[in-house]
């Protein structure tokens, strides 16, 4: 593992967990209460529980390794570490892959938003022009200093929040305790298929711990990021589904495409319904500065590994100690994608790449554990295995629950990865 060099440690507790926070939630939780209710009816707070639980535990396997691999690259340099370039190469590609995957469709989700009340924005020329001013505002952003990116992220999330919490603190008053009774427990099955939806709504943490090499005191910062992040989550999704589901109680299953926009029009008038519509896309723009932040990270240190042979990725600003270069290429991938819609071919790899990904680092996290370096003051999840290996059996069951295609498209995927690795290998070779 190579060191970073001329990136300066910058993000503390609060800007790390802000980070976090601002990627997980996402333009999830403006839909989810109504899907989830849709499944669950009254006990859809018990999914939400089982699934942060099930998060929890591979949030530990990430604040363990993330304490023990201090470089930038999250998940990537974490798998490298314990496992080598092989797997380090796959595990970055699945990475950077869904990740571009995902801002291709929630810009194109948030343009689709401010269409739906100015449709000039539907089609053609403004809406290339305004994926091309957030793709590359963005850029500019966080090309010019780290300070500025991860500035424009804690404001984000503050503002983010705010409509969610006004729901939550005011909400309470329209909630009526009929709607939030029910009878008996949902069964397995139907508690596995719900929380295999919920589970990408709890998903941005690997993402969000990307610029672990920017990070102040990273062996303490990190894991306390992470329990503060995943805490702020599961109260906020809990109290918004009792909240929606309080309000709207039988009906809230109808409000499939804004459930709490229905919710804050009830609670608070037509001023509501604005508020949270307004939420929504101000959440999908944070998504996005999130992203720009910290995925191309990831193609920096995979070009400062030399696991991709672009010595240009890996330089860092003189000025601005930023990798610029990942950056601008990174966005521009995404740009691409966007405008074209050729992303949702895709989105079979995207959804199960994160798994695999989670895979990866709870086994990294146990591999780590037998080696001979010693991580001395890094976090130690308690229980020795135990929390990386119920991890393990919890993403198996996830991966046994997608589709024959899914497992087919993902399986093409690792393959074509592993003949690029291995011709890159030997063009390197026969170059020496």
């Amino acid at each position: 593992m190579i060191k970073d060099k001329g990136l300066k440690r910058k993000v503390g507790v609060f800007g790390l967990s802000a980070n976090i926070i601002n990627i997980i939630i996402g333009s999830g939780i403006f839909v989810l209460p109504a899907i989830v209710a849709s499944y669950l009816g009254a006990s859809s707070i018990i999914a939400y529980l089982f699934c942060g639980l099930l998060t929890a535990m591979i949030m530990l396997c990430f604040a363990e390794a993330g304490s023990k691999v201090t470089n930038t690259g999250g998940p990537y340099t974490y798998i490298e570490t314990a496992f080598g370039d092989y797997a380090g190469f796959v595990g970055g590609f699945f990475a950077v892959g869904s990740n571009l995957f995902a801002d291709a469709a929630v810009s194109n989700a948030s343009v689709n938003v401010i269409a739906s009340a100015y449709p000039i924005f539907e089609n053609g020329l403004p809406r290339f022009i305004f994926l091309f001013i957030l793709f590359y505002g963005l850029v500019y952003i966080n090309v010019i200093g780290l300070k500025q990116g991860i500035g424009l992220v804690k404001f984000n999330t503050i503002i983010k929040l705010i409509p969610l919490l006004l729901l939550i603190a005011i909400g309470f008053k329209d909630v009526s305790l009929s709607n939030l009774y029910f009878q008996e427990l949902p069964s397995f099955k139907t508690l596995g298929e719900t929380s295999l939806i919920l589970f990408f709504a709890f998903q941005g943490c690997e993402t969000g711990i990307i610029v672990g090499g920017e990070v102040v005191n990273p062996k303490r910062t990190i894991p306390k990021a992470i329990l503060i992040s995943i805490t702020t989550v599961m109260a906020v999704y809990i109290l918004i589904q009792t909240v929606a589901q309080g309000v709207l109680g039988d009906t809230l299953p109808n409000f499939t495409a804004a459930p709490l926009a229905e919710t804050a029009k009830v609670v608070f008038g037509n001023f509501g319904y604005l508020l949270l519509i307004i939420g929504a896309v101000v959440s999908m723009f944070g998504y996005m500065s999130g992203t720009i932040l910290n995925s191309p990270r990831i193609v920096y240190a995979l070009a400062r590994d030399n696991v991709i042979p672009i010595a240009a990725l890996s330089r860092i600003h003189k000025s601005f100690a930023t990798p610029h270069i990942a950056i601008i290429v990174y966005a521009t991938i995404g740009f691409v994608l966007a405008i074209s819609g050729s992303f949702e071919q895709l989105a079979v790899i995207a959804s199960s790449s994160m798994l695999i990904l989670y895979l990866g680092v709870a086994l990294s996290v146990m591999k780590l554990s037998k080696s001979d370096i010693d991580y001395k003051g890094g976090f130690k999840i308690p229980g020795g295995w135990t929390v990386p290996i119920i991890a393990i059996a919890i993403i198996i069951y996830f991966l046994s629950s997608l589709s024959v295609n899914e497992i087919i498209g993902t399986g093409l995927f690792i393959v074509a990865l592993t003949l690029i690795f291995f011709v890159m290998k030997f063009i390197k070779k026969k170059a020496a």
